[in-house]
């Protein structure tokens, strides 16, 4: 397992750096290719390559199948196959923290919830990985009283996310998730037609605020050694002006 991990961590790293390698040098063929179409000169730092990068343009075009990323290769085949959610909580929940997990499970459909118990965080992930889970959610304590969630599958709305970073059935459920600067407001309604030209909305539980804090390369119970690959600095100058999740 141990050498299975590190695998795949050189195996995403050189993804990632190769990826970096390949935009760098897409970049500077278009800006090469900007400068002969508008007849201007071709900047000061590309001159030296600018035979090899026109060269290399003449077998650049449109098609293929699109631009992967590093960033979005774990959603990659996401609507091929259902993803496989595990809700769980802290230790020693509350009742309100149950009657959320018991709420947020039907928030994913499909998805599966277990009791906390004695589990470490490490054995839920060995649990996790052994089944083929994809995604496991850990809620902790917080203010609050969850109501009554419809199993139906829900329709999503997704408001506010235009960035690389932030993007990734018809029903009477509607989940909101929707963006402003950055802060994303979870809303959960379900819908009625009262006649062909009316339609009634009812708020159900949950709600919440979500604010991106950090995004760690590893898994839950490697938070101690995982690389931050992103983290939200909010006592620096320019904090409040910079969104990530939205374009700017």
């Amino acid at each position: 397992m141990l050498r299975r991990e590190a695998r795949l961590r050189r195996e995403y790293l050189y993804r990632k750096a190769r990826e970096e390698a390949q935009r760098a040098a897409q970049e500077k063929k278009e800006k090469v290719r900007r400068a002969l179409e508008e007849n201007r000169l071709i900047p000061t730092e590309l001159r030296r390559e600018a035979l090899a990068l026109q060269g290399s343009l003449e077998f650049d075009d449109a098609g293929g199948e699109g631009v992967t990323s590093h960033v979005d290769d774990e959603y990659r085949w996401a609507g091929v196959e259902d993803p496989k959610v595990m809700i769980t909580t802290s230790r020693d929940p509350s009742s309100r923290l149950k009657m959320f997990a018991k709420e947020l499970k039907l928030v994913f459909p499909g998805a599966q919830r277990m009791n906390r118990g004695r589990h470490e965080v490490g054995a839920l992930v060995r649990a996790c990985k052994a089944n083929g889970v994809t995604d496991l959610l850990v809620v902790h304590e917080h203010r609050g009283t969850p109501g009554t969630v419809s199993e139906a599958k829900p329709h999503l709305i997704i408001h506010g996310f235009s960035s690389r970073l932030g993007k990734r059935d018809d029903s009477h459920r509607v989940i909101t998730f929707a963006n402003q600067d950055d802060y994303i407001s979870f809303r959960h309604h379900v819908y009625r037609k009262t006649n062909h030209r009316n339609v009634e909305l009812t708020e159900v539980g949950p709600r919440f605020e979500l604010k991106l804090y950090m995004i760690r390369l590893g898994t839950l119970e490697q938070e101690a050694t995982a690389d931050v690959e992103w983290r939200w600095h909010p006592y620096t100058n320019t904090a409040r002006k910079r969104v990530f999740l939205s374009a700017s």
